[in-house]
């Protein structure tokens, strides 16, 4: 297959998904709550997630301004497959630990790429591994029971405000001129 037609194949992303559950941190190893919205900041990640704007302890480098890993996010699709692997009868998004999770789109597809959710536009960056936390959530074998479904890391292109139900698409026609100029 040439490389020309596997980057078209890439870009071939038709699907809409939709946002489902919205998930912030307030600080290291809290709670995840559950929200109906949240406001999300260019060069940032979420208003009330703990990383935002601040560069504290060591673990949170991950998302200083202008990294990769500003939101996290999940297939609603793959729960019930983590679930199953870690068994579970279920399991609720907060003990997985990502802000955001999302059906019906391949979130793989959306890596290095554009996309929206609600008014917000991101680029996927890359995939978000499973920690070590999870052989304490899930139980033992709870690290591997992840790992493939741990979903991606995004950075924020353009802030804005994102509301459960809202539409997850795929944007080919944004161009980034530069850092910040969204056209």
């Amino acid at each position: 297959m040439s490389e020309f037609l596997v980057k078209e194949l890439l870009d071939v992303i038709p699907q809409v998904g939709k946002l489902e559950w919205i998930g912030l941190r307030p600080a290291q190893r809290a709670p995840v709550r559950g929200v109906a919205s949240v406001r999300a900041e260019a060069g940032q990640g979420l208003i009330g997630d703990r990383y935002p704007g601040a560069v504290v302890g060591a673990m949170d480098f991950a998302k200083s301004p202008g990294t990769k890993r500003q939101v996290t996010l999940i297939q609603a699709e793959h729960l019930p497959v983590i679930a199953a692997l870690s068994g579970h009868a279920a399991i609720p998004p907060e003990w997985l630990r990502r802000n955001l999770v999302v059906s019906g789109i391949n979130l793989l597809a959306l890596t290095d790429r554009r996309f929206r959710i609600g008014a917000v536009l991101l680029e996927g960056t890359g995939l978000c591994q499973p920690c070590s936390r999870m052989e304490e959530v899930l139980g033992p074998g709870g690290y591997n029971a992840m790992r493939g479904h741990g979903g991606i890391t995004a950075r924020v292109l353009n802030g804005g405000n994102m509301c459960v139900g809202d539409w997850v698409v795929h944007d080919p026609e944004v161009v980034c001129m530069t850092e910040g100029d969204i056209v």
